[in-house]
């Protein structure tokens, strides 16, 4: 960037784009939510990480990238939600036929298998969760995330191997 083009990292260019954006992005995620604290958390995330990255965001892009980052991270807490609700789903079982030492196994194997997903980076989480929790194909994801489908497929690997390094048994 020139000196004479004005920065995002300038306090009064990033106030002028919260002025201007944070509204209707907080309705942007209300809407997809329906719940207004959510909505205004992840608004907040996503001026966080546009401060963190003000260098690398010009101006023309800057609503773009809020309005993507808020939008992955309802997507990665929406893929959360559902993982935590079917891990519920399976914990309720009454009875079960199988020994205490198997279900204290399998609590530890999915312990290890949840913070082996959640230390993933964040974009290979993403990824990982849509396909596999979503259900969503590579060509789906590929479009939601604005990439090419090649770059899904690596970043898809990536967690694959991450997941595999850190839970041997699989």
């Amino acid at each position: 960037m020139s000196d004479k083009n004005p920065s995002v990292c300038e306090s009064k260019q990033f106030e002028a784009i919260f002025k201007s954006y944070s509204k209707s992005l907080r309705n942007f995620i209300y809407y997809k939510s329906g719940d207004l604290d959510q909505s205004e958390d992840l608004v907040q995330e996503a001026f966080v990480k546009l401060w963190n990255n003000c260098a690398k965001v010009s101006i023309e892009k800057a609503k773009s990238f809020l309005y993507t980052v808020a939008n992955n991270a309802f997507l990665n807490e929406v893929a959360h939600k559902k993982v935590v609700l079917e891990y519920q789903k399976q914990s309720h079982k009454s009875y079960t036929h199988e020994s205490p030492e198997y279900l204290l196994e399998e609590k530890q194997y999915s312990d290890k298998l949840q913070n082996a997903i959640a230390n993933l980076p964040e974009k290979q989480r993403e990824v990982f969760l849509m396909n596999r929790i979503d259900k969503r194909s590579y060509k789906e994801i590929a479009e939601t995330l604005d990439l090419s489908v090649k770059a899904i497929e690596k970043r898809m690997h990536l967690a694959l191997v991450n997941l595999r390094k850190t839970i041997v048994e699989i």
